[in-house]
């Protein structure tokens, strides 16, 4: 089975952070989103991967490479301008062929991974033609939704709708045999412009191909606004063991924690789970719960919880920073001393002060 990573979307949700930035390789517990969902792909016995890459392919490209830090043969299909997930597998037809394959949103985060369901594909009756993974949703409005019967048949699917007739929203992970490629060619764009991959499916089930679904098994989310990836973050964190491999000095560590190799913790508080990456210096500072440190960050004088801070970024004499994201090489720092609690976005490259 081949897959294909989507990893074209321009992040407007997450912006300010994805105006210089891929949303997928935005990071949670320092790693790029993206990475989790090749690793799943791996763990479920996938081999070849088509990675479709848009305006920020560059910085994929540089990010994934060939492919192989992840067991994977990875190909690169350039998407261009953002037309719709189901013009991904119209653009992808060499390299897909006649395989079956899997579908997965580059900026989901599925905790629980695909190998069950992969598993379940591969090994199916022939009349199955594709699988679904859903949710429930309390905001079914925001995502392509789907209609079952009740043996697991999906009988249709609507792409964002107004008044939502279930609160059965698609994850973004999609199974399908080569029956979806007639399909992508019979459809004509939504409204939005785009090539809809629910107006594909929904296509397959008028001509009489069979769409099976289930619930995703565990955590999911969808990450692509702020608090999103603060959830998302603070999920991550919580699956680390404790790896201490920088220098620790005058500083107590509680809970999960990991420093990894050329960090420094000096005279200070890490209570995790938290992690503190490669060349950053925390100093005279506290660092709480679910809070991710970016690599080559310096941290003093401050108190951070519930937060991510990107590579390079500089936070100095922050009191109450809490469900905060600073973007790689953002500079917050303060100019007065009297106590404010703070919860901020702040863009890669910018300088924030505080009074």
């Amino acid at each position: 089975m081949k897959a294909l990573m989507l990893s074209g979307g321009s992040g407007t949700r997450l912006r300010p952070i994805t105006h210089t930035a891929a949303k997928q390789l935005v990071p949670i517990a320092n790693k790029p989103i993206l990475f989790y969902g090749l690793e799943s792909l791996a763990a479920a016995g996938v081999a070849e991967v088509g990675v479709v890459v848009g305006r920020t392919k560059d910085e994929v490209m540089a990010a994934v490479g060939d492919g192989s830090a992840f067991n994977l043969k990875v190909v690169y299909i350039d998407q261009g301008e953002p037309r719709g997930l189901a013009d991904t597998v119209l653009i992808s037809r060499d390299f897909l062929g006649d395989d079956d394959f899997v579908m997965y949103l580059g900026d989901n985060f599925l905790l629980g991974g695909i190998n069950d369901v992969v598993a379940a594909f591969s090994g199916r009756d022939s009349s199955v033609n594709a699988h679904i993974l859903l949710a429930k949703v309390p905001d079914p409005s925001r995502f392509g939704v789907a209609i079952m019967d009740g043996k697991g048949r999906v009988t249709d699917l609507i792409e964002k709708p107004a008044n939502p007739p279930s609160d059965l929203a698609l994850v973004g992970v999609y199974l399908f045999d080569s029956s979806i490629h007639e399909a992508v060619r019979a459809i004509v764009p939504s409204a939005r412009g785009e090539l809809e991959i629910t107006d594909a499916i929904a296509h397959l089930i008028k001509e009489g191909k069979t769409v099976n679904a289930s619930m995703v098994d565990g955590y999911w989310k969808d990450l692509g606004e702020p608090e999103a990836l603060l959830e998302g973050n603070r999920m991550a964190l919580e699956r680390m063991t404790t790896m201490i491999l920088g220098e620790v000095a005058g500083s107590k560590i509680e809970g999960t924690v990991v420093v990894e190799a050329g960090a420094s913790v000096i005279d200070s508080v890490i209570r995790g789970p938290a992690i503190v990456g490669a060349g950053t210096v925390v100093r005279s500072s506290y660092v709480g719960p679910f809070s991710s440190i970016g690599r080559h960050c310096r941290i003093e004088e401050t108190e951070v919880a519930n937060s991510i801070i990107l590579d390079s970024a500089v936070v100095s004499q922050i009191a109450e920073l809490e469900g905060s994201i600073i973007g790689r090489y953002a500079h917050v720092i303060k100019r007065a001393s009297r106590p404010i609690s703070n919860s901020i976005v702040v863009g890669d490259h910018s300088r924030l002060e505080l009074i």
